[in-house]
């Protein structure tokens, strides 16, 4: 045990945070789904390693087969032993950034302004560096959790996990032996809704991810002839019809909750007959919301040709899907109407993930918010998005996303994740460490 007294260690962790997360982003991590061009996941896995180490953690480092893919895992005993372990992980790796658009370089970690600045600021390596500072404390004052902890730091979320959570889980599926449960990021936020009440959003839903490339064939030839079986002129009839098509609003339990505590607190109602209008009042939050209220299929990349004088034989275009949970078969026979049958599909898919919003860790991760800010709501959602839950679920793990911060009520959080400018307040990270604590200790 530390002779540091509660509060002495708490405010030690609470300082420790914001230097943890600004070394870093610092560290250029930046992947850009190509393995060539993929930069600084070792390093950063390293540095996590030796912040364990020096506390007296033993820990794994794992590279996936790909060199420099660096992943760290580290559990921290519980009292029973015999409960279910609890997962708490997050990826190291951010995406690329135009530095020439930012206000402060994207991997100086600047602390100024009261933010942390930098890629990763919220995506997220916010939630690595409250995760660092709170085991830590943990390890250095001797603190026993009700159950054992698995602290998980992973490569390559951002290109699908395929180097880190989703290759973990096929080939060394034991680090997570006898996890039941886990939590993540992009939830735990708080969104102000009416007269400075917050509603914390806790991600119990993620739409499932298929990367389409779509494909067209036709005949080559000279771009002076007249063609009637031009694979360029094919695909972008097919591409613009797909651009075009609206998939049909499906409320799913998650989404419905969400809407129900949100017009619980503020009134605002959301009539199925106009559910996209009203979604559209919630300010930023209505972008995030409403792409969880139908699948979507945005088509993203196109590529064909050499020549400018040569009709190509072959043209195809990249579709980045989102499905709602209970959607796939649906979704595909969709699509399949929707192109035809002269367009070929060939995809890259990660499964939706969704739980019920109920249960003890529901309850303590309730409890450690309203310890913290008292009169806060706790209130479910799902992410449009795609994190790597949908790798640890094939374990039979339940997933959340719960990665608390109490943001400034103007603070557009969702524009931030990918964003230009990406930062993250000091005190919201201060914050999150404080709820971690309490909740880790009481889950």
């Amino acid at each position: 045990m530390s002779n540091l007294d509660d509060g002495a260690g708490l405010r030690l962790a609470q300082d420790e945070v914001v230097s943890l997360a600004s070394e870093l982003i610092r560290i250029d991590t930046t992947n850009t789904g190509d393995p060539a061009t993929v930069v600084g996941e070792r390093a950063a896995a390293e540095w996590v390693a030796e912040k364990l180490g020096e506390v007296g953690y033993e820990t794994t480092y794992v590279e996936s087969g790909a060199k420099g893919r660096g992943n760290v895992v580290a559990r921290l005993a519980g009292a029973d032993p015999s409960r279910g372990a609890l997962l708490v992980h997050g990826h190291l790796d951010v995406v690329p950034a135009d530095a020439s658009e930012w206000s402060v370089h994207p991997f100086s970690g600047a602390v100024q302004d009261g933010y942390v600045w930098g890629r990763g600021a919220v995506d997220m390596k916010d939630m690595v560096a409250m995760t660092l500072a709170v085991a830590r404390r943990f390890k250095r004052e001797g603190v026993v959790p009700p159950r054992d902890i698995v602290f998980a730091f992973l490569a390559d979320e951002e290109a699908g996990g395929l180097f880190g959570a989703k290759w973990l889980v096929d080939n060394r599926p034991e680090l997570f032996e006898g996890v039941t449960e886990a939590i993540s990021e992009v939830g735990g936020f708080s969104i102000t809704l009416k007269d400075d009440v917050r509603a914390y959003l806790v991600e119990t839903a993620e739409k499932g991810i298929r990367w389409l490339k779509l494909r067209v064939r036709g005949t080559a030839g000279h771009g002076s002839m007249i063609h009637n079986d031009n694979a360029v002129a094919k695909l972008a009839a097919a591409v613009t019809k797909l651009g075009q098509h609206r998939f049909p609003i499906v409320i799913r339990p998650s989404v419905r909750e969400f809407l129900d505590g949100v017009t619980e607190i503020t009134g605002l109602e959301f009539p199925d007959d106009d559910i996209e209008g009203a979604v559209g009042k919630l300010g930023a939050l209505s972008r995030m919301i409403g792409a969880t209220l139908r699948d979507t299929a945005n088509p993203t990349m196109l590529s064909a040709g050499y020549k400018a004088n040569v009709i190509p034989s072959l043209a195809e275009a990249t579709v980045d899907c989102r499905i709602l949970p209970g959607r796939e078969e649906a979704f595909d026979r969709e699509l399949a109407e929707l192109l035809g049958p002269d367009v070929e599909r060939e995809w890259l898919g990660l499964p939706p993930v969704e739980t019920t919003f109920d249960g003890a860790l529901v309850d303590a991760m309730t409890a450690s918010i309203t310890a913290e800010d008292p009169g806060a709501r706790v209130l479910p959602y799902m992410l449009s998005g795609g994190t790597d839950a949908k790798s640890f679920q094939q374990l039979g793990i339940r997933n959340f996303g719960f990665a608390p911060l109490k943001l400034p009520a103007d603070l557009d959080f969702s524009g931030l994740f990918h964003g230009v400018d990406e930062r993250v307040p000091v005190d919201a990270l201060q914050f999150g460490v404080r709820v971690l604590d309490r909740f880790l200790r009481n889950s």
